[in-house]
């Protein structure tokens, strides 16, 4: 099982972890759990995942290593709450409220979705590694049910349509927060390390006659910035997956399918996995 360590590890969330918020006792009087998990994230953003390390962490926070281990058992636990905490960040619909769209719903989710994977890069390998079955994950996991199930899906459909939105979700924001580290590491804008990959390609030939067939398509996408071109890409590519739900929906009042229960298609633990990758989790 991915994320799993020697012991039987499963998930900071399930057992004692999951419940402690503070030391055993005998601690650093100016630490908490909260505390060491706001200065992982903050230095996973600014260092990301590959310098993490917890005597990295004790040094941010002024104390030993083994301090840290008052609060928690494991990097893996670390990591795990860290990843748990950003889902904080977010703003999430009420998908039963009957007075909203589901369709604008979901557009608010899959982007909410796509800005946090690009604020944190280091999420998507992380949310691919473990449960994600922290109480912030699991509250943006239920307003995604719910609003599919708003949709008027058939029940065995509906993780389909989970998937649909959400893998897409998943890619686009996991390849776009690597061009932005990329552009970063570079010192560069995003627009800056975009107009100067174009350059580089048109001056190999091979590469070259490539691009020279996607211009016409890239001059109709339209978009003066990286940013425009992105939110573009992104909006078309969700109206195509929301039309796509649309159109498999049974329309209001009509009888169910055969099998098409209250309950099936979508178990009690929302398809959690070790397993799984990031967005197969909701």
């Amino acid at each position: 099982m991915a994320g799993t360590e020697s012991g039987g590890r499963a998930s900071v969330w399930l057992g004692e972890q999951g419940a402690r918020r503070g030391g055993r006792g005998g601690q650093p009087p100016h630490l908490d759990r909260d505390r060491i998990t706001g200065t992982t994230v903050r230095l996973l953003d600014a260092e990301g995942l590959a310098k993490f390390s917890m005597r990295r962490l004790a040094a941010e926070l002024n104390v030993t290593a083994m301090s840290v281990y008052w609060y928690v058992d494991t990097k893996d636990d670390l990591l795990e709450l860290a990843l748990d905490t950003v889902y904080g960040e977010l703003d999430l619909p009420d998908s039963a409220a009957d007075d909203q769209d589901w369709r604008d719903q979901l557009r608010t989710l899959a982007t909410e979705y796509r800005a946090l994977l690009v604020r944190h890069p280091w999420l998507s390998p992380l949310a691919g590694r473990y449960l994600n079955i922290g109480p912030r994950s699991l509250a943006f996991s239920r307003e995604v049910r719910g609003v599919i199930r708003r949709a008027g899906l058939p029940a065995h459909g509906e993780t389909g349509a989970i998937s649909a939105v959400f893998q897409f979700v998943y890619g686009f924001g996991t390849v776009e927060g690597h061009f932005t580290t990329r552009a970063t590491d570079a010192g560069l804008s995003r627009d800056e390390y975009f107009r100067q990959a174009m350059d580089s390609v048109e001056e190999v030939p091979e590469t070259r006659d490539v691009l020279a067939d996607a211009v016409e398509i890239m001059e109709a996408r339209g978009g003066d910035t990286v940013a425009e071109m992105l939110d573009r890409d992104f909006t078309f590519a969700l109206d195509l997956l929301v039309a796509g739900i649309e159109a498999m929906a049974d329309p209001p009042g009509s009888p169910k399918r055969p099998g098409d229960s209250e309950d099936s298609g979508h178990s009690g633990d929302s398809g959690h996995s070790g397993d799984s990758e990031g967005p197969r989790d909701l």
